[in-house]
């Protein structure tokens, strides 16, 4: 694929084929190996990879859309694409050219999905000094797409030292043992259980580069902005998947109350009116994503000369994302029960796993500190210190 039309297009059609046997594969909770290959495929996950090493080189508002347009079919696949998209960008973001050829062509060639063990409030990972390597140790709690992809960012701290320094790890390597652990309310097919990491050989070509603070440039910390856009989309893309069900349920299958004085639930005014309210506030956060897209498609390409000032005010438009995306996605997917009826809650319908997926999700971090940063940043003009979480 060369243009954004054409990846919209191949996402709509793998959105179609997930769509068929959404349901069926959630409850059967299984690891993603047949999806991973689908999305391989597709040719979608090289598209943000630079033309240089085999990529697409599309930018960021396509990967957002892509990955809501799948959000829509089935969140899990959504979300293991998204990461995928957010953590194949290290190459380019963290890691120097002979990092981002050594690692980019073949993850272009190939189709590479690309996975992560990173998450900063989980216990840590040691890096034990081994020659001119190392060998990496321990156990991350949540790791998404390792157990599923090629290849995965890792962020380890180095003994002695205490540097962070972010590795790649193959998913055959050896020492490298998922949990298969993963068995949660929703988000079921997302491969995001356990991996632990018993003496992994990292060589130092598998060294990225630093997450020290000091090492951190705007660029290179667009990493946390990136994953939480990819968070606001992917939450309102279940919800315009939910209402989408939803509407068709409501015009096939919904009886009209008996006081309602009306032959058909489609015409019943509190019917129309719920649905109204669901769709204009879904309409609002979209236009929010599209213009967060184009924020951060804009920062990416600006490279070195993004600066921090550049890079908080992205960041306050992703957490005001992360925000309305977060309410609006919750109260969608369970507001749509309101204008289906009770014999949609039947587990043959299946529309408890819109709302499954998004209340899993979202308490990835509290929403209630993105409200405050929006907030602080509106009455004091502050940006937050970059984290792995802001």
């Amino acid at each position: 694929m060369t243009t954004s039309g054409e990846a919209l297009e191949t996402a709509k059609n793998v959105a179609a084929t997930l769509a068929k046997d959404a349901l069926e594969r959630d409850l059967a909770n299984r690891e993603p190996e047949g999806e991973a290959q689908l999305l391989r495929d597709s040719g979608l996950p090289a598209l943000l990879l630079p033309t240089r090493v085999g990529g697409a080189g599309l930018d960021w508002g396509t990967a957002l859309r892509v990955v809501r347009e799948i959000a829509e079919a089935d969140g899990s696949i959504a979300q293991l694409l998204g990461y995928h998209y957010v953590n194949s960008a290290d190459l380019v973001w963290v890691a120097d050219e002979a990092g981002v050829q050594r690692w980019g062509r073949p993850s272009a060639a190939e189709q590479w999905l690309w996975g992560d063990a990173v998450n900063p409030v989980d216990p840590d990972l040691e890096l034990v000094p081994d020659g001119d390597g190392y060998l990496l140790n321990g156990r991350k709690n949540f790791a998404t797409g390792v157990s599923s992809g090629d290849a995965s960012v890792v962020a380890g701290t180095v003994r002695g030292s205490g540097e962070p320094l972010l590795v790649v790890v193959r998913r055959h390597d050896r020492g490298v043992r998922p949990g298969g652990d993963w068995d949660n309310l929703g988000q079921r097919l997302s491969a995001s259980g356990s991996v632990t990491f018993d003496q992994v050989v990292i060589r130092p070509e598998q060294v990225l580069g630093s997450l020290a603070h000091d090492a951190a440039t705007p660029r290179s910390s667009l990493v946390t902005p990136a994953i939480q856009a990819v968070f606001g989309n992917l939450y309102l893309g279940i919800a315009q998947g939910a209402l989408a069900t939803a509407r068709d349920y409501t015009t096939t299958t919904s009886r009209a109350w008996l006081l309602s004085d009306v032959e058909r639930a489609t015409e019943d005014p509190y019917v129309l009116a719920t649905y109204g309210r669901l769709v204009a506030s879904v309409k609002a956060v979209r236009a929010l994503a599209d213009e967060v897209g184009r924020a951060l498609a804009e920062a990416d390409a600006a490279g070195p000369a993004l600066t921090w000032d550049q890079r908080g005010e992205l960041a306050e438009q992703v957490a005001a994302l992360k925000v309305v995306a977060t309410e609006v996605a919750l109260t969608v997917t369970s507001t749509i029960f309101e204008v289906t009826g009770a014999r949609a809650t039947s587990n043959a319908v299946g529309l408890d796993r819109f709302w499954r997926n998004v209340r899993t999700h979202t308490l990835h971090d509290p929403v209630a500190y993105k409200q405050r940063e929006v907030g602080d940043h509106f009455l004091n003009g502050t940006h937050p210190a970059f984290t792995l979480y802001t």
